[in-house]
């Protein structure tokens, strides 16, 4: 059987839109296989495009397609490279017809798009029984109006849209690794009882989940740990051979560095248990995983094991969490810290003499507030420089989208109202929602596999 080769070309929602156009380049040039992968859905991020999806029903589908496709759709459709994401998020059909317009549009023929669908709880369970399921991270559902409820699938379906033979799969709430162990399975005919290929498969996901990441990007700590040309990084490729034989690389020609550190870190990244990492295909086990480097940016990882998969999926559901108000404003020059230290106090007082109810933060950021924000911030050594530059924010998560605007408008009001100086306000309102993590058996989850026709 053929190598698979697999680039990741996003590891969030708004990662580099030109990434993948060097891995293009470099998967044409190969034999086998070949597949990108785009991995962009959080769970908040899926929450909004749900709520975009039923103000509009063509909606709901990742808003990022739009600037990741039409720069490497035709290259790949011409060099046969197959595509799988989860720019579907909260609509995979819907962006399975947009990528047919996009296909028109750049003068594409003969494209088939395929979408897996199922992970929308709505759409098969009442939010009567979503509250009843087991509550594995978050705080009680109580009454809050669920915006979501989103199902982990796994793999499975998505080797099932691409055996239909699709250039283009578009899936919503799957694991990250699916989008990569999808593809091996259907390459190399894993079968539900190859635990330790799975598991091979999965740690391959698992690496390229994030993109750049495992090439470098995360990786710099100037002077500890270097790494060259950031700004041209090469976001990673994976060669996976049928025994699961795994090599993370990177194109040749791109900055970055593909080295045994770099693997490692990105192996333990969100690892809990890594003796027991569950997905909905198999139990991870990493812990006699072997990392090797095997040539310059060529990185081998061999050792996975593999235990059967838990009876239950994990789901997430988002709820509403009200409205959170924002306002920043900014203050340079001598004495900066001083005017910054007094804008605060006078938004403090005006919040609490108005009769703000909620919480209301306010920091002086470039005074170490990320140490310690709810004290002002303060340098573990003490040392504070009080000229300088320094940005007053106000914040507050309010039921009520009324309080979160009067938060945010005392910060506008210290334009004329407040110390000297101040200038550059900046003021956001934004709808919140919270996230909570429940198990369900996973016989209530049935996925389905469409092939979309062009509209």
């Amino acid at each position: 059987m053929s190598k698979v080769y697999i680039g990741c070309g996003a590891g969030f929602a708004g990662d580099r839109f030109d990434a993948a156009v060097p891995i293009v380049k470099a998967l044409a040039e190969v034999k086998g296989e070949r597949f990108l992968i785009y991995e962009v859905l959080a769970e908040r991020t899926l929450a909004i495009a749900q709520r975009l999806r039923r103000e509009n029903p063509d909606q709901g589908y990742s808003p990022f397609l739009d600037l990741y496709l039409p720069l490497v759709l035709a290259d790949c459709h011409r060099h046969g490279i197959r595509i799988v994401t989860n720019m579907g998020a909260a609509n995979p059909l819907g962006a399975a017809r947009r990528v047919h317009a996009l296909a028109l549009e750049l003068g594409i023929r003969g494209l088939k798009v395929a979408a897996v669908t199922g992970d929308d709880l709505l759409g098969s369970m009442s939010e009567a029984e979503i509250r009843r399921e087991q509550i594995i991270e978050g705080i009680p559902l109580d009454h809050r109006s669920i915006v979501a409820a989103n199902a982990y699938l796994g793999a499975g379906p998505v080797a099932g849209a691409l055996a239909t033979g699709a250039h283009v799969v578009l899936v919503g709430r799957t694991t990250d690794a699916a989008l990569s162990l999808g593809p091996l399975m259907h390459v190399h005919g894993w079968k539900a009882g190859d635990l330790d290929l799975l598991a091979q498969g999965t740690v391959c996901g698992h690496l390229l989940e994030c993109g750049a990441q495992v090439s470098g990007a995360y990786f710099p700590d100037p002077g500890f740990k270097d790494v060259p040309d950031l700004d041209r990084i090469g976001f990673p490729i994976a060669e996976v051979d049928a025994d699961g034989s795994l090599v993370i690389t990177k194109p040749p020609g791109t900055g970055g560095l593909v080295s045994r550190a770099t693997v490692i870190e990105q192996l333990l990244y969100e690892v809990h248990d890594p003796n027991n990492y569950l997905t909905p295909d198999v139990v991870l086990d990493i812990g006699e995983v072997e990392v090797e480097e095997t040539g310059t940016n060529r990185v081998g990882v061999k050792g996975a094991r593999g235990k059967p998969p838990p009876a239950t999926l994990k789901a997430t559901v988002c709820v509403d969490a009200g409205w959170l108000g924002e306002g920043e404003i900014s203050y340079a020059g001598p004495n900066a810290l001083a005017r910054a230290e007094l804008a605060a106090s006078v938004v403090r007082a005006r919040c609490r003499a108005i009769g703000i109810g909620d919480p209301v933060r306010v920091e002086v950021l470039g005074t170490e507030a990320i140490f310690d924000g709810n004290s002002g911030g303060r340098h573990p050594s003490g040392v504070q420089n009080t000229g300088g530059e320094y940005r007053v924010r106000a914040a507050v998560r309010s039921p009520q989208r009324k309080v979160a605007q009067q938060v945010s408008d005392e910060v506008l009001s210290l334009y004329c109202s407040g110390p000297a100086g101040g200038a550059g306000v900046r003021q956001h309102i934004s709808p919140q929602v919270s996230t909570v993590s429940i198990l369900i058996d996973r016989a209530r989850v049935k996925a389905q596999v469409a092939v979309v026709e062009k509209s």
